[in-house]
């Protein structure tokens, strides 16, 4: 296939069906305009801005799922690996139903979505231990029991915060670039509208929570705020 040229077919002869089946790309953008505009992004403002208001002695708990002091940090982190899951399965049904590569503007952003998605779940991989003076595992007589690369903002800590954060703005770059190119090339004009709508939504309400002061610094959030933990005494300036 020349690359640029798009063939979009309308069926496919699968052969482990044994059958000719018709191809409801419909269902491919709704299924990918839900993950990539809807669910990504809520699962974005829940760690931006669901993070609680800093104390003295941060969260003390431990992290959990079922924990739900920690339910801005579950959603964004279970809510990613469904998305990154579903889109995977997203497009190699598009791969297959497609016989290969399109070569089209839309996949090319597609793949590179899909593959900086899949760099954001294994880098987390490499965030470090937790730590912290007041967190579950320490113990006020044992400095050494607070240790941990987040509580200590470690190379290796910062290194995942560096990559992680600011890769996740390249993805919502492709991500967007592939459900607009997606919709040029299989237009709906209802679910471009509703692109629109949601951005805008979430726009505002972006706006929103910067304007009450809901984003919290991370690290004072669940460490706490006191200047005896290490990463508040070397900003104190700040």
């Amino acid at each position: 296939m020349e690359l640029g040229k798009v063939n979009i077919p309308k069926e496919v002869y699968l052969d482990f069906l044994g059958e000719t089946t018709q191809i409801h790309w419909d269902n491919h953008a709704y299924l990918m305009v839900f993950i990539w505009i809807i669910m990504v992004p809520l699962c974005i403002i829940a760690i931006r801005y669901g993070k609680p208001k800093p104390t003295q002695r941060g969260i003390e708990t431990k992290i959990s799922i079922m924990n739900p002091r920690w339910w801005w940090f579950s959603i964004h982190k279970f809510g990613l690996y469904i998305a990154i899951g579903l889109s995977i399965i997203g497009a190699a049904i598009a791969f297959i139903v497609s016989q290969g590569f399109s070569g089209s503007l839309h996949a090319f952003f597609g793949i590179a979505t899909i593959i900086l998605g899949c760099l954001q779940v294994i880098s987390s991989w490499f965030r470090g231990k937790h730590g912290g003076r007041y967190y579950y595992t320490g113990h006020e007589d044992d400095p050494s029991s607070w240790e941990g690369d987040h509580y200590n903002m470690t190379p290796k800590r910062r290194k995942f915060e560096a990559y992680h954060k600011s890769a996740g703005y390249l993805v919502g770059f492709f991500a967007f670039g592939a459900v607009g190119s997606g919709l040029m090339q299989f237009p709906l004009p209802g679910l471009a509208i509703f692109v629109f709508i949601v951005v805008g939504a979430f726009s505002a309400l972006w706006m929103f929570l910067e304007f009450k002061g809901k984003r919290y610094d991370g690290y004072r959030a669940v460490f706490g705020h006191g200047m005896e933990h290490p990463y508040n005494e070397s900003r104190k300036e700040l």
